[in-house]
């Protein structure tokens, strides 16, 4: 039976994923230890799905400019064969999402079960905050999303593949990798957000399949309060990342991977 979860669980919780689900600092990292420094139990299956509702609803309802365009002009370039930017955007998402779901299948979760060890993911934390800061400092900061190749996106797409390794941050491993081929920091947060999209969406629905294969019983409370509350801060979180990404640099965000592995080697050593 899954655990029952009291409201002060469910809003730290809900939150960690709103906040880490966009922020380059390692959701895996504050699962890590959340449970460690209060003695929680894992919150189930039922919550996971539930946050990752409100992560996703959160990113859809904020770019749905953005997304309404890119469908429109993909839909339509599939028939008129004339692509706009906004077309070679949604190309560029679907091309750049392929290697980690071709990793994911593949490796069916085994390297991620492997790796999920406190100090590994420590390491991992650590070692990729140094180089999302290299990055910002080294990349050159002159392109927007718009203005990518098939060789950009790939070496996107293979660096999201890397966030099958816990610790490593999904948004934090792209956004770097969108940095070394020179684009600003926050062209870099958009693209590395449009492309959480099926991301999460995919990672929603196999949750939700082996929810509803199972018979455990549903605290619709905390999954209702979870996404609610996952929402919002997610949309918080990208409004005001994007907002000062190009001013503040991705200095304060490695400091604080330092920070957070530096705490799991001494809660964990």
């Amino acid at each position: 039976m899954e655990p029952a979860l009291d409201w002060l669980q469910i809003t730290v919780l809900a939150l960690i994923q709103g906040l880490t689900e966009f922020l380059p600092i390692s959701s895996s990292g504050h699962l890590v230890l959340t449970p460690q420094i209060f003695g929680w139990p894992d919150q189930g299956l039922a919550f996971d799905v539930a946050v990752h509702i409100g992560t996703l609803t959160a990113v859809v309802i904020y770019f749905k400019k953005d997304v309404w365009l890119m469908t429109r002009d993909w839909s339509s370039s599939i028939i008129t064969r004339q692509p706009t930017s906004n077309s070679r955007l949604a190309w560029w998402v679907i091309f750049a999402t392929i290697p980690a779901i071709a990793f994911g299948l593949f490796l069916n979760n085994g390297v991620e079960e492997a790796l999920r060890n406190p100090l590994i993911i420590a390491a991992t934390t650590i070692g990729f905050g140094a180089l999302l800061w290299w990055s910002d400092i080294k990349g050159q900061k002159v392109r927007d999303e718009y203005n990518l190749s098939f060789k950009d996106i790939m070496i996107i797409g293979f660096a999201q593949a890397l966030a099958l390794i816990p610790g490593t941050s999904r948004s934090g491993i792209t956004i770097t990798a969108a940095l070394m081929i020179g684009l600003t920091p926050q062209a870099a947060a958009r693209f590395s957000f449009l492309l959480s999209i099926p991301i999460i969406f995919g990672a929603g629905l196999i949750k939700l399949k082996d929810l509803i294969e199972g018979t455990l019983p549903v605290q619709w409370d905390a999954m209702i309060g979870g996404a609610l509350i996952s929402f919002i801060s997610a949309y918080i979180v990208i409004s005001i990342f994007l907002k000062w990404i190009n001013k503040i640099g991705m200095a304060p965000f490695a400091l604080y991977r330092f920070v957070l592995g530096a705490l799991l080697i001494y809660l964990f050593i």
